[in-house]
């Protein structure tokens, strides 16, 4: 997965945006202002931090070990940061990425999925 390919798809989901509350180079992807997904595009090797259910998070960072560890800056209990430099299969990374996009919008009040739901 590209960095384009990597943003194209974090963008492709209901009511996200791309903020850049950091730096510059580092693009925060969020649904109605949270955030499901980190990244610097032009890291090398490139990486993403993703909110991972616990069980979940544990289980990915051993089977993928050095690929999946826990979130770089983040609760190293709830995020999982995503090395994304073709080791770990695409359509992997892309459910990943969903999973992270799910939780987050779980999070959110029931109003709030709602009016997701409708868009």
């Amino acid at each position: 997965m590209t960095p384009q390919e990597l943003r194209t798809f974090c963008l492709s989901f209901n009511a996200t945006v791309e903020d850049f509350p950091f730096t510059p180079e580092t693009s925060v992807f969020k649904v109605l202002g949270k955030l499901f997904a980190l990244t610097r595009l032009d890291a090398h090797p490139l990486t993403v931090n993703l909110k991972c259910d616990p069980d979940d998070a544990v289980r990915l960072r051993g089977e993928h070990e050095g690929l999946i560890i826990p979130g770089y800056h983040m609760n190293k209990r709830h995020w999982n940061t995503v090395t994304v430099d073709g080791e770990l299969p695409d359509q992997l990374v892309r459910e990943l990425i969903e999973d992270s996009y799910d939780l987050v919008v779980a999070g959110l009040p029931r109003s709030e999925r709602l009016r997701l739901d409708r868009s």
